[in-house]
């Protein structure tokens, strides 16, 4: 199985690499028969120069590719990967063509440009398909045993489902079994088991049986996993020990992190000027009501501050005061709100924010402090995620949607505090870029999703005597 694994990982990476040569010959080729041939560069390009510009590119290519997920191919579904490959050529090719207008001194003509990127779009979708089909063949879906405790498992059962190229769970079986008989079906016939969210100590015995059979192992994190896998290893003469710091981030790093917060904001708000006034007039041209909607909401350590954001929704959306996340098809979300959410333009005041030091770039996003009161009626643990300053865009926004349920985001969140670095907030901000092109990032809550908000509307709803 191991080899099985490794040649699967081998081939996976071969397929990504060669996908990236194939794009970098449409590159190398429109560099040396169409530009350096019709432009008057100032720089004469020796055979070893015209090499280090195709590396260069092809570097850059590989680098984002790897950043946003283009080189996933098989754990990705093929859109997703499609999608991120054609990001990174997009700003790629962007680059290049700064590259070029810097070199002849002048904005260049992009038409040999724009061809390349066209060229370059079919080549990775058909090459793309050539290596789904590839890997279906090769890998088939990987059979699944479920094991879970008295947790609905609808959610995880939907997940996985919406991989039916990876992913078939064959049975599912209840912890009251008996850890015996868990042994035993586990052992007869399947050789991948999910784990989700069961009792720690049975979920322990279950784990060190599957790894010591080398079965492969799903599991279900809870908080003070995630926690844990934030800790530090340390050895106590000859007894490992793990340290888990009070303070997350270390008195550089915040140094360091404030100072990326306060380049970042006044580039963006220079950068981002025009669009600001612009959607400022199409916001008060509408119905003539303001422009910037401010709502309080929680930064480090439970401190209130003042957010703001362009009005995406009626003036009256609120007009009973409680507090309402924003549905799937929200009523409430004008005309010029759908558009401004969809590409998040809604979110630009947040760099003022940033500038006076109540949020950050990069973060946990900052709730409403009675939301934040009702989620941790059933999920204490929620006040961790205000151990660091509140973000503009996050961990949960980055791998998570604007629908995923609050204790996935919390997870979510604790993972960014706990393996903090600075490369790490650099990441997010690049990915923050892709996924402002994802609809589905910003989809409200379904009617049919459980969430501490709506769990509490249903409590108001129902009538004395429902439950006698």
């Amino acid at each position: 199985m191991q080899k099985n694994d490794s040649a699967k990982r081998l081939l996976l990476l071969v397929m990504s690499f060669l996908g990236v040569l194939f794009l970098t010959a449409v590159y190398s080729y429109t560099w040396l028969m169409v530009y350096h041939q019709r432009l008057m560069f100032n720089i004469k390009f020796t055979f070893w120069g015209h090499v280090l510009i195709i590396f260069i590119y092809f570097l850059l290519l590989l680098f984002l590719n790897f950043t946003y997920g283009g080189m996933k191919i098989g754990y990705l579904k093929m859109m997703d990967i499609i999608f991120s490959q054609i990001f990174s050529l997009i700003c790629v090719n962007l680059v290049t063509y700064l590259q070029y207008s810097l070199m002849e001194v002048k904005l260049v003509w992009s038409s040999g440009i724009i061809r390349m990127t066209l060229v370059q779009i079919v080549i990775s979708v058909l090459w793309n398909y050539i290596c789904n089909r590839m890997y279906l063949k090769v890998f088939p879906p990987r059979e699944l045993l479920l094991v879970y405790g008295d947790r609905p498992t609808e959610d995880i059962l939907c997940k996985f489902a919406s991989r039916p190229d990876k992913f078939r769970i064959t049975e599912s079986v209840h912890i009251n079994l008996g850890l015996q008989e868990l042994y035993r079906r586990i052992a007869s016939s399947h050789k991948a088991v999910v784990l989700w969210d069961i009792p720690t100590d049975i979920r322990n015995e279950l784990f060190k049986f599957c790894y010591s059979r080398s079965i492969r192992v799903y599991m279900m994190p809870k908080i003070t996993d995630v926690l844990i896998k934030g800790s530090d290893q340390l050895h106590l003469f000859d007894t490992p020990i793990l340290l888990s710091r009070e303070y997350p981030l270390k008195l550089e790093q915040r140094i360091a992190k404030r100072m990326i917060d306060l380049f970042c904001a006044v580039v963006l708000l220079l950068i981002s000027a025009p669009i600001q006034i612009v959607t400022a007039i199409c916001i008060k041209v509408y119905d003539k009501g303001p422009v910037l909607y401010k709502q309080t909401r929680c930064t480090t350590g439970g401190r209130e501050f003042q957010i703001m954001k362009f009005r995406s929704m009626r003036v009256d959306a609120e007009k009973d005061g409680v507090a309402r996340l924003a549905a799937k098809h929200d009523e409430r979300i004008t005309p010029v709100g759908k558009v401004i959410r969809a590409v998040r333009i809604d979110e630009l005041p947040q760099l003022f924010n940033i500038i006076k030091g109540e949020m950050s770039f990069i973060g946990p996003r900052p709730e409403r402090p009675e939301i934040i009161r009702r989620y941790m009626e059933e999920m204490p643990e929620f006040a961790l995620r205000t151990k660091v300053k509140a973000g503009l865009a996050g961990y949960a926004q980055v791998y998570g949607k604007y629908n995923t349920t609050p204790y996935d985001k919390l997870k979510l969140d604790l993972s960014y505090i706990e393996n903090y670095s600075l490369w790490l907030d650099i990441k997010l901000m690049l990915l923050t870029l892709k996924i402002l092109f994802k609809p589905e990032s910003t989809e409200g809550i379904e009617d049919s999703q459980t969430t501490a908000m709506k769990e509490e509307k249903e409590k108001k709803d129902v009538p004395p005597n429902a439950n006698m």
